[in-house]
């Protein structure tokens, strides 16, 4: 299938936590900077932890010549602390943020000035009016920590209501349950684009930990064709392969704005996807 090569794509990464990690990032965004990507983000640990990190990468995207966005997550955040730290931001010459509540690290004892993630963006807002294009969270299988569906609904739309500009969704392979969310946040008021979180599959047992850790539903005939090529890593890859180029190109078939890969720091993969959807540099 051959699609628009205009479709909008970013990238995500993580901070390399040693010098050789960083080496091999390095090179694999030189790989996917071929895509021409929007912008590429980049994750910020429970708490801030690897924030340090985060901002060290952030500034390699930037000094690349790419847009590099950070996640940017409230949780025992002060609003002094948050001030200082967009105003860290802007000297780096940072336009785009992913804003987050983030998770509780464990042993975490209070969630600071910031409750929600919706706090944060009004926070930004005010304090920076529209110097950064704000991302937020979407989840289309409900958010593992919602009291309900329409529960985990009203919070995004709080926190477009709040001044995000676009959302980037939890990775999914049911294509239904983001197109019936986008259905619904729209009967709430909200339009902004919400652009699908794409998880390439390379390995069994890591895509079935993340899927459990977030809430994200693997179809039990996936997981039961990925556990049944046991170590057999060059299968799980070529399946893996298969069916995600098949989510993508039915949500681009449908009309999705945009899309947002999760690369796990690689490239090998990601331009694989691309190029099968006519979508490579």
């Amino acid at each position: 299938m051959t699609t628009s090569p205009s479709l909008p794509l970013s990238l995500e990464f993580f901070p390399p936590k040693t010098p050789e990690g960083a080496a091999k990032l390095a090179v694999a965004r030189q790989e996917l900077y071929a895509l021409k990507p929007q912008f590429c983000s980049v994750t910020y640990g429970a708490g801030g932890s690897t924030q340090d990190g985060t901002l060290t990468t952030v500034q390699a995207i930037l000094d690349e010549g790419q847009q590099g966005a950070s996640h940017f997550t409230c949780v025992g955040a002060t609003r002094e602390s948050v001030r200082e730290r967009l105003a860290q931001f802007k000297a780096m010459g940072m336009r785009r943020i992913v804003a987050l509540r983030g998770d509780l690290p464990s042993g975490y004892g209070q969630m600071g000035e910031f409750r929600y993630a919706s706090d944060l963006v009004a926070f930004i807002r005010a304090e920076t009016g529209d110097h950064f294009h704000i991302e937020v969270a979407a989840y289309p299988e409900t958010h593992p920590q919602a009291k309900s569906p329409q529960a985990d609904l009203q919070a995004y739309a709080a926190k477009v209501k709040a001044g995000a500009n676009s959302a980037i969704t939890q990775f999914f392979f049911n294509a239904d349950a983001y197109f019936r969310f986008v259905d619904e946040t729209r009967t709430l008021g909200v339009d902004v684009p919400v652009v699908p979180g794409i998880m390439p599959i390379t390995n069994s047992s890591g895509i079935l930990r993340f899927a459990e850790g977030c809430g994200a539903e693997v179809p039990r005939w996936v997981r039961l064709r990925l556990q049944s090529f046991g170590d057999d890593s060059a299968s799980i890859r070529a399946f893996g392969l298969d069916v995600v180029t098949a989510l993508c190109e039915r949500l681009v078939k449908d009309g999705v704005p945009a899309l947002h890969f999760y690369t796990m720091n690689t490239s090998a993969t990601v331009l694989e996807i691309c190029r099968r959807l006519g979508l490579h540099g």
